[in-house]
């Protein structure tokens, strides 16, 4: 016992310290690497491709073509996209780009997602719109599977 109490009281006072919380978000639209608003998304890439455990519907919507995913599980397909972990302030970054505090727009809801190929699901947060956004604004395409490069084009017309 003394020889435990002795290490511990020469600890490293670093390994005392509590590393931040870190949220895990899957991004299926303009946060996802390589696309438009990525540069919001602040985390650290889970590494794969992963898909939702269950489907839903995703759509491409509105006057800029945002991707818009609906919670309403079971419809739609299973969606693709990747995994970041971010901290308080990246999620914080998020949530304005998506405008949670805004009536019609999205707000932050826990789903499972799996990798691609297999392997261990992982619980995470996700981005789902409004539904009512689906009858008031254009619905340019969906449901999708994935929102891919070529759905951003519209975006990006209006950028």
């Amino acid at each position: 016992r003394a020889q435990a109490r002795q290490r511990f009281e020469h600890a490293d006072e670093s390994a005392l310290t509590v590393a931040p919380l870190l949220h895990r978000v899957f991004v299926y639209g303009t946060l996802k690497q390589g696309f438009r608003n990525f540069h919001v998304n602040r985390g650290t890439r889970v590494t794969g491709e992963f898909v939702t455990e269950q489907a839903f519907p995703l759509y491409v919507i509105g006057e800029f073509g945002l991707p818009w995913l609906v919670h309403e599980p079971g419809r739609g397909h299973r969606v693709s996209g990747q995994v970041f972990e971010v901290d308080d302030e990246a999620l914080a970054a998020m949530d304005v780009l998506e405008r949670v505090d805004e009536a019609g727009w999205y707000t932050r809801r826990a789903l499972v997602v799996r990798p691609i190929g297999g392997g261990e699901a992982l619980r995470v947060v996700a981005y789902f719109g409004s539904v009512s956004r689906l009858t008031t604004d254009r619905v340019h395409h969906g449901p999708l599977a994935e929102y891919t490069d070529a759905h951003q084009v519209l975006y990006r017309m209006h950028l």
